[in-house]
């Protein structure tokens, strides 16, 4: 089976966040082996851009050797679910590598995670929290899985 790695900055909070994410990553874990890290926020009496510091620093930390970074940005490319499927389909059948999807805290990402990453998509035209950008790209990643099992989830 094939891997797909998360890491995400912060708990999820919200309660609709915690259950959205807990059944899609359930539906996700019959295409995939999810391996979701989670890091700290960083405390809040930082500035905001030494939020995004210290917080890349753990990123940064959590990231192996073969992972191909995948972020999650604002200014990203702009996929449509079949191409999102078709892009996942190759990076999972990549030989000893896997996706990783990063998505940052509320201030957004480090420049030093943005340098390592080797593709930056985006979800929406529009800023997202980041909890519910993560309950979006669960949702998308599964409908991809389903794609590519030609079930009856994805309309075209």
């Amino acid at each position: 089976m094939s891997k797909i790695g998360f890491i995400w900055v912060g708990k999820l909070k919200e309660p609709f966040s915690r259950e959205g994410c807990a059944h899609y990553r359930k539906k996700l874990s019959r295409f995939f082996k999810l391996d979701e890290t989670m890091v700290k926020d960083a405390p809040g009496k930082l500035p905001p851009p030494d939020k995004v510091k210290k917080e890349g620093e753990a990123i940064l930390s959590k990231i192996k050797p073969g992972d191909i970074v995948i972020l999650l940005d604002e200014f990203g490319d702009r996929l449509t679910s079949r191409q999102l499927a078709k892009h996942l389909k190759k990076w999972t059948d990549a030989p000893n590598q896997r996706p990783v999807f990063v998505i940052g805290g509320p201030f957004g990402l480090a420049d030093e995670v943005k340098a390592v990453a080797r593709h930056s998509i985006r979800l929406s035209d529009m800023t997202l929290p980041h909890e519910l950008a993560r309950l979006l790209l669960l949702e998308q990643l599964y409908r991809a899985g389903t794609i590519h099992k030609n079930m009856p989830y994805h309309h075209d």
